[in-house]
């Protein structure tokens, strides 16, 4: 359970902006959608390396 600390003076818009930043960082979200279908080990490792190299591509190419 996600806890706001809201004031007084905050309104409810601003206090639901917060719920939803913090709601967006926890990685709830990103957690359930990853368990809806299971990914064997080795394809979730393979993904990683593919991430990975994809990263230190487009970061050689900045430089």
């Amino acid at each position: 359970m996600l806890i706001i600390d809201a004031r007084e003076s905050d309104s409810i818009d601003k206090a639901l902006k917060k719920y939803k930043k913090k709601y967006e960082r926890s990685g709830v979200l990103r957690e359930l959608r990853g368990r809806k279908a299971f990914t064997k080990p080795s394809i979730r490792r393979r993904n990683e390396i593919l991430k990975a190299r994809y990263r230190q591509k487009m970061q050689a190419m900045e430089l």
